[in-house]
């Protein structure tokens, strides 16, 4: 005889109806066939989706729709400027999208920004505005 707590726990897992949790009078009385549904089949065919979006940090068809260039401009980079936001500081970055991979064009810290004269405070609204200029100064 198995103890109530894990007939229940079997049961719900195996989603059995709350009247078939409660001991069985007899033995002559069993419980209802459950289907499996994930069966060796089913595991056999199924695709693991890629790292990215298994990680959650890249949305696939956001990022076609961004990277996708016009028909009439084939063989054409198409720039983008990325802006990141660490703990401490922002990084702007020019980047184009490539098969290989994307490929960085230039690109510029607010850490940098010390060599302009501004001391602190590089993660601040005005610190990005100066970094993306920066880094625009760097491409032209």
């Amino acid at each position: 005889l198995k103890p109530l707590w894990l007939k229940r726990y079997q049961a719900q897992s195996q989603h059995i109806p709350r009247a078939q949790w409660q001991e069985a009078p007899s033995k002559a009385q069993k419980m209802a066939f459950v289907k499996v549904l994930k069966n060796k089949a089913y595991f056999k065919r199924f695709q693991v989706k890629p790292r990215r979006r298994r990680e959650g940090k890249t949305d696939y068809r956001a990022r076609r729709k961004m990277v996708r260039q016009d028909k009439n401009k084939f063989n054409n980079k198409k720039y983008r400027m990325v802006v990141r936001f660490t703990n401490r500081k922002c990084i702007c970055q020019i980047m184009y999208a490539t098969i290989r991979g994307d490929m960085v064009v230039a690109q510029a810290t607010s850490g940098e920004l010390v060599k302009f004269g501004i001391p602190a405070g590089y993660k601040n609204y005005a610190a990005a505005y100066c970094t993306g200029l920066l880094v625009a100064r760097r491409v032209l």
